[in-house]
């Protein structure tokens, strides 16, 4: 069931559980959750969000799951976090602090867990929370503790500049790269 506009003002600030990865898989970082997964509990809810599509188009999953199924991502070998965890209706209503804070809690999640990739879904708020003005989609030469680096494009369907069969083949370059992942 769709949530109503009440029930989405009402998600305004909230957090949305970690999918932990297995020690090795790839976890996904996304920027903040919206409000529709605010309203729902699930990662990246909001109908016409590419992140399922991209997902399994890459080959990570075997079919396409629907946001209620993100309790299966682990047996991918993936999981999901956000840089900063409470939900807002945009990205932009992140202040760069919070950014900043994100990425000091994303590598301590890191260190924690020990994914063999973090994939940023999102280069302009990495830039922000990394420091790092000159950032590009893709793997990176630096490293978050134990992990290999990788920015995807954001799959928001904001994100009009990145196509779907382009986020989607971003996707599948992490995918052909990460070794702990079906």
């Amino acid at each position: 069931m769709r949530p109503t506009k009440a029930d989405l003002e009402a998600a305004r600030d909230r957090v949305i559980p970690d999918i932990v990865p297995p020690e090795g898989g790839v976890l996904i970082c996304g920027i903040n959750p919206g409000l529709y997964s605010g309203a729902t509990g699930h990662h990246f809810a909001r109908p016409g969000n590419r992140f399922w599509p991209a997902l399994h188009r890459s080959g990570f999953t075997d079919r396409l799951l629907s946001p209620a199924e993100q309790g299966l991502l682990p047996s991918y070998g993936l999981g999901i976090t956000n840089l900063a965890p409470r939900t807002t209706a945009r990205a932009d209503e992140l202040t760069a602090g919070e950014l900043r804070e994100g990425g000091l809690r994303l590598a301590a999640f890191v260190e924690e867990h020990r994914p063999a990739y973090l994939a940023v879904a999102g280069v302009t708020a990495y830039r922000t929370a990394f420091a790092n003005p000159k950032a590009q989609i893709g793997e990176q030469d630096e490293m978050c503790g134990p992990a290999k680096l990788w920015i995807l494009p954001n799959p928001s369907g904001l994100n009009a500049s990145w196509t779907l069969d382009k986020i989607s083949a971003e996707f599948a370059r992490l995918r052909a790269a990460a070794p702990g992942t079906p």
